[in-house]
């Protein structure tokens, strides 16, 4: 079956969808911080950074809307290798967590979690008609599919730490959000490579070298 690709520069729609989901973002990394904080929750954390994360995906996004393919790369270059950092930040947190557990609130968890279940949803359903775009336009995407996924774990976490009054279940879905955001920014890194080589002129003949006859 033959993919459907919008290489073309974005939509003045779009940007607007970017917008959107840029400001959701923003303010949900400031929710799910400040609870995840006050409820000693590594899941919870761990997600703010995605929002966090993915608000700085749909900044850089906005900064090259309308330009050539090979800044559209570069700039999903850019948000692969910070999603990548973000994955190995959430993955030392959950390290600690695991040296120094300690129990979250189940409850916060669970609402909270929710709360960005839904932010999340909202975003991805506005994004969903631009998924199979170039690497730029794959990486929001997958920004916000990830996070959706993320917050089914974060308020199953919830439940097994209200069912086991244990801090493992929060802490083992922490390392599953860094294993999803190294993966994600592999995935967006290969992409962008690629679309940067397919990009790239077709080397000439050297200087001074004799021109094929007709």
């Amino acid at each position: 079956m033959t993919e459907c690709r919008h290489e073309g520069p974005p939509t003045a729609a779009y940007g607007r969808v970017l917008w959107v989901v840029l400001l959701t973002n923003a303010a949900m990394f400031v929710v799910e911080m400040t609870a995840g904080v006050i409820g000693q929750s590594v899941a919870l954390q761990a997600d703010a950074v995605d929002f966090l994360g993915d608000a700085a995906t749909y900044a850089i996004t906005l900064m090259v809307l309308g330009a050539g393919i090979r800044w559209r790369a570069r700039a999903a270059l850019v948000k692969g290798a910070s999603m990548g950092v973000f994955g190995l930040w959430v993955l030392g947190n959950s390290v600690y967590h695991v040296m120094f557990p300690a129990e979250p609130d189940a409850v916060l968890m669970g609402g909270v979690g929710t709360l960005a279940l839904a932010a999340n949803i909202f975003a991805a359903l506005m994004l969903f008609a631009y998924r199979d775009g170039d690497s730029n336009m794959r990486s929001v995407w997958l920004c916000s599919r990830n996070d959706a996924i993320a917050n089914l774990a974060v308020i199953a976490a919830a439940s097994g730490v209200w069912a086991t009054t244990s801090p493992w279940p929060d802490v083992a879905v922490g390392f599953a959000i860094a294993g999803l955001n190294v993966s994600a920014a592999a995935h967006v890194i290969r992409r962008a490579v690629g679309e940067l080589a397919a990009a790239m002129p077709e080397p000439g003949p050297p200087e001074g070298a004799p021109s094929s006859p007709d």
